[in-house]
């Protein structure tokens, strides 16, 4: 039934049809028999708590069903140097073991709830509220798929005065005070290096 559904999306949106590796081979990082296998996930996340969440579901032997934005994908497929073939290496190091399609949120309602019906998880990391627009909230899925469970990631959590701000390091590392303690004596605040 799945390949029926990735047959429809694929007439009607741009599918992304292979995993991501920095091998090659889109399966190399999985454990094929890992404790998750037969579990399949939902991946409405970007940046990179989300990603990096169902990066380790896959790992662990679940199938990841990333879904993007038509045309242009996830924000980080552009985000470098550096890149590998062409694409970021940001993108890549916390995608691999995914499957990913690129269905529109506002007229792939159908397609998005037939994958909620085939799913066992859903992770998401949008602002708080912002899937109530496209029929993707909790309250709406659970009438399409009870038995599924749904995770939702956010930088300030679902209530409180910072509810709808996008949870980004060097915001909460400039709200944490950090960004003061960094940078040249007497000059500017500055974002912390990688280690």
């Amino acid at each position: 039934m799945l390949q029926n559904l990735i047959k429809s999306v694929r007439k009607n949106h741009r599918l992304f049809s292979r995993g991501f590796s920095l091998s090659g081979n889109k399966n190399t990082e999985k454990l094929a028999d890992g404790p998750l296998h037969g579990i399949r996930v939902l991946d409405l996340t970007r940046i990179l708590a989300g990603p990096f969440a169902t990066m380790i579901l896959g790992d662990l032997g679940a199938e990841i069903i990333k879904i993007e934005k038509p045309n242009s994908g996830d924000d980080t497929r552009t985000w470098g140097p550096p890149f590998i073939n062409n694409e970021s290496c940001y993108f890549v190091s916390i995608n691999r073991n995914k499957k990913s399609m690129a269905i529109d949120m506002k007229r792939g309602q159908s397609i998005l709830h037939d994958l909620v019906k085939k799913c066992d998880v859903l992770v998401e990391n949008f602002v708080p509220g912002t899937l109530d627009r496209f029929n993707m909230d909790y309250e709406s899925l659970r009438k399409v798929n009870p038995k599924l469970i749904y995770l939702s990631i956010s930088g300030y959590g679902s209530t409180g005065p910072y509810v709808n701000r996008g949870g980004y390091d060097v915001i909460s590392s400039s709200l944490g005070g950090l960004l003061s303690i960094t940078g040249p004596r007497g000059g500017e605040p500055c974002k912390v290096g990688v280690a």
